[in-house]
């Protein structure tokens, strides 16, 4: 990726998760990045492109962070990515609602944070267990998810409900 478009991009992710996907303007966009409106269309191609692009470059960013084992690490590495980037819901499926589901390229990015995810937490079980267990695995993705969305109006105390509730899941599959 040139620098410019991963600097449009990660200024835009910034603009989008703060502000919302409908309701950023590509002027704020262009304004935020330092670049002119031919420059973002140049190297992105449309808003559609753009918000495709922000929600891969995102989901690098996310699952880089979350090199973890265990479940108790995956809730741990929540809260500390939570710190850092802010609570305020799952920025994918807020760009899939705001879109309408209906954007390809957002469609793609979504499903496949949705698969990547699923599998994250399917390791976390095994790397606890030793073995799979797809109905536990079900109940940890439930409770990551709720304490991402729970986080962006209980704060920290949503984190630390989950990790104690998947932790003690855990510990009864074990």
């Amino acid at each position: 990726m040139s620098t410019t478009r991963a600097s449009i991009v990660l200024s835009s992710e910034r603009v989008f998760d703060r502000r919302g996907f409908a309701a950023t303007g590509m002027d704020q966009l262009t304004q935020e990045a330092g670049v002119s409106s031919r420059t973002l269309y140049k190297h992105l191609g449309s808003k559609d492109g753009l918000v495709a692009a922000v929600l891969s470059a995102r989901a690098e960013r996310f699952f880089a962070a979350f090199d973890v084992r265990g479940v108790d690490a995956l809730f741990s590495t929540l809260a500390a990515w939570t710190v850092s980037e802010g609570a305020r819901g799952c920025l994918f499926l807020r760009a899939l609602a705001e879109t309408g589901g209906d954007v390809p390229g957002v469609v793609t990015a979504v499903a496949d944070y949705r698969d990547r995810l699923v599998a994250l937490v399917r390791r976390a079980v095994v790397d606890d267990l030793d073995r799979e267990d797809e109905l536990l695995a079900e109940q940890v993705l439930v409770l990551f998810e709720g304490a991402v969305s729970a986080a962006s109006y209980r704060g920290g105390d949503a984190l630390v409900a989950a990790r104690a509730a998947a932790t003690a899941l855990v510990r009864l599959a074990g």
